[in-house]
């Protein structure tokens, strides 16, 4: 870290960190590379694991804390069969922060703060801030329709304000940020930090391949797309060649493709149809998705693999927030974090210029 600025706010005292910047658990992209950059810029990293097997997961961990001393959390699929396995996991190794996608049940919060970590669920919705931060969830993070991935139609500016207005716990913003002006902007709302995911992909950090990254920078503000052909669900992708012929495709295309990418999916998590079947049930019950969608959220990690790993645009897909359109370099993590807090601190210290009492008004 080379910035001496800092700002100190509920998230930080929270969990550690220097600066209250989250880069977000993002499937094949979050690894223990990206984790550690993040870390030693005094960033919170996140360690994605829903696209690794647990052993993959505990290599990854013992990797990360070989590489920085400093705190990191790893993101957990709530509805995982393996869910508790994974948070003992975290117990063991002693990892500071354990976030989830989707809400947790409350024995994985209770385990969890019974051993310090820290519990940083995503939320989408007020009702859903105030569910878990009645079991005990000590932040939340949103996620307004801007963001990348997965992601739902409200912005960040009415989704932060009204989850704000529901809980009393730190609340991180999510979804349209990637400068000092965004931080300065959400520090003002209220919030306690931002997470970033696509700056934090299109940086010399990030493990994508350099040629993909390259293709990121060429979009702009209209360069992406919601789209629900992918798994069922909402989701914004870099609008490439291979979603506009999803979008385009045929109902039997579609589902050939599926059922292919489902195979792929069980031999590279190296789980059984009983276990694959056992996930999609749960993930049924506490998403209300229908069997089609469930068939279709298969596709999610070979098609996100095929393009961020393998860096075949033809075959995979991209996820991207709107914030592509404004991005243009590709800084390492220290370079992008310091120059969000200098900007943030630069921006916050002329606000009270711009407030007068009423002796001032009137004289």
């Amino acid at each position: 870290m080379s910035t001496t600025n800092r700002i100190r706010t509920s998230l930080t005292e929270l969990t550690g960190i220097q600066h209250p910047v989250v880069q977000t658990g993002m499937g094949w992209v979050a690894g223990p590379s990206l984790v550690t950059a993040t870390a030693e810029a005094g960033g919170l990293g996140i360690l994605a694991s829903a696209t690794m097997t647990y052993d993959e997961l505990e290599k990854a961990i013992v990797e990360t804390k070989s590489r920085t001393d400093k705190p990191f959390g790893v993101n957990l699929r709530a509805d995982a069969a393996d869910a508790m396995d994974r948070v003992n996991l975290l117990i063991k190794y002693g990892v500071k922060v354990a976030s989830f996608a989707l809400a947790p049940k409350r024995e994985l919060i209770d385990k969890l703060k019974e051993n310090d970590a820290v519990v940083i669920p995503s939320v989408g919705l007020p009702r859903h801030a105030e569910k878990v931060a009645s079991w005990g969830a000590d932040a939340v993070m949103i996620q307004g329709g801007e963001g990348g991935g997965h992601t739902g139609a409200t912005p960040t500016t009415l989704l932060l304000p009204t989850v704000l207005d529901a809980v009393d716990i730190p609340v991180i913003a999510a979804g349209g940020f990637f400068d000092g002006r965004g931080l300065a902007a959400a520090l003002s709302y209220g919030a306690a930090g931002i997470g970033m995911g696509t700056r934090f992909l299109l940086t010399s950090d990030s493990a994508v391949p350099e040629h993909i990254k390259k293709r990121y920078l060429e979009f702009g503000l209209d360069g992406t797309v919601v789209t629900t052909k992918a798994d069922g669900m909402p989701h914004r992708l870099l609008r490439t060649e291979f979603i506009d012929s999803l979008e385009s495709g045929s109902p039997l295309g579609r589902m050939l493709g599926t059922a292919r990418r489902t195979l792929q999916f069980k031999e590279l998590s190296g789980q059984t149809w009983l276990g694959l079947a056992r996930d999609g049930l749960r993930m049924k019950r506490s998403t209300g998705r229908s069997w089609g969608q469930m068939m279709l959220a298969a596709n999610t990690p070979m098609l996100l693999k095929a393009g961020l790993v393998n860096g075949d645009t033809q075959a995979g897909m991209l996820a991207s927030g709107q914030v592509v359109g404004v991005i243009d370099d590709l800084p390492t993590c220290e370079q992008l974090v310091d120059r969000i807090i200098d900007d943030a601190v630069e921006r916050l210290s002329v606000l009270p210029g711009f407030v007068q009492n009423s002796k001032d008004a009137l004289a």
